[in-house]
């Protein structure tokens, strides 16, 4: 069968963000081996050279970010993928993405932490890719896919907003997307993407380039991260993404994102069959977050429950959102364990 006729494929996660990836247009992926991410950079190394693109196995993460930062320098998408402790060896790169507005994509397959862990899907690592992770002010998209078309979906889509607003994108997913295997449907495949006229490509004739994060004369640094706060702004106004279930009548509310939201649905459609009225709230760019969103929905009830896997780190943000409007309940599962939607379920029940 003619490659483009394929409507469909069976991809886990690692292999369904790769795709996406590469339909968005990736030409540069450099990688270190972590589980559960190991099938990602695997992949990779066979996918980007049959799609005339540069696969690199560095010899650490820190010369993986610093390898992505060169290639986004030069005009190039680019991307990389870990999983918890190699991303967080990855933050002095990915500062240095923002400081100098250089697009890149990040793929963070989340484990249990702190320290080296486990290797078991987690979702602890909301904290450091919503706060920036690295020194300075500054701010990364963050997207939250839910099940491995999503990953794909957000995947492609990373792509066009790290390029739209100069800014590192991160898709914060974790062990258990990047193992399921599911069908996914393919989106058209970009090409002839628009020159980037910032980029270093070479005089040629024009006036040089400089792409840089160090501002020693006084102000100018300032000056520029005002300027990078009004982006962010920006961002915030036109980039918020989210999904609600159940949510015109209800007298809890369920608030979940990732991985963590699937199984919440679940316990959701659950209460529903015992005719209790529950709905849930699903975040898909934890940053931007959904406030006014979330806002709304706490206006309408008296009860949120917060479901995650660690230990309440999306609470801080549901507070912000919730304005004291409803009593915020928390039922979380730290260190790689995974809820049920019968235990989940459960604390539905007790409140």
């Amino acid at each position: 069968m003619d490659k483009k006729e394929i409507k469909k494929l069976l991809l886990n996660g690692c292999e369904a963000s790769a795709e996406g990836a590469i339909d968005a247009g990736c030409k540069f992926y450099a990688g270190y081996p972590i589980t559960p991410q190991n099938r990602f950079p695997e992949y990779m190394s066979r996918r980007m050279p049959e799609e005339g693109g540069i696969f690199i196995q560095a010899e650490s993460e820190i010369s993986a970010i610093n390898m992505v930062f060169g290639a986004a320098a030069a005009g190039v998408r680019a991307m990389t993928s870990s999983s918890s402790p190699g991303i967080s060896l990855k933050q002095e790169g990915i500062s240095y993405l923002a400081g100098c507005e250089l697009p890149a994509v990040i793929i963070n397959m989340n484990r249990g932490g702190p320290g080296l862990g486990d290797v078991t899907p987690s979702q602890s690592d909301y904290f450091q890719s919503t706060r920036g992770g690295g020194h300075g002010d500054y701010r990364t998209i963050v997207l939250a896919p839910w099940n491995v078309q999503e990953i794909y979906d957000l995947t492609y889509l990373a792509f066009d907003l790290a390029d739209r607003y100069r800014i590192p994108v991160i898709v914060l997913a974790d062990g258990m997307i990047a193992q399921i295997m599911e069908p996914v449907k393919r989106k058209k495949k970009k090409e002839n993407l628009p020159q980037k006229k910032w980029a270093l490509t070479g005089c040629k004739g024009r006036k040089p380039n400089s792409i840089k994060s160090l501002f020693l004369k006084p102000g100018v640094l300032e000056t520029h991260n005002w300027k990078l706060a009004r982006k962010y702004r920006k961002i915030e106004e036109k980039e918020v993404r989210s999904e609600c279930y159940f949510c015109d009548d209800m007298d809890l509310l369920v608030v979940s994102f990732g991985t963590c939201a699937r199984i919440s649905l679940e316990a959701v459609n659950i209460a529903r069959e015992k005719k209790i009225k529950v709905g849930l709230f699903r975040p898909i760019t934890l940053w931007p977050f959904p406030y006014e969103e979330l806002s709304k929905l706490a206006e309408k009830v008296g009860k949120i429950l917060v479901v995650e896997m660690n230990l309440g780190q999306m609470i801080e943000d549901v507070k912000i959102a919730n304005k004291n409007n409803a009593r915020i309940f928390f039922y979380g599962r730290p260190g790689g364990g995974v809820p049920t939607p019968e235990e989940i379920f459960k604390e539905i029940k007790k409140i």
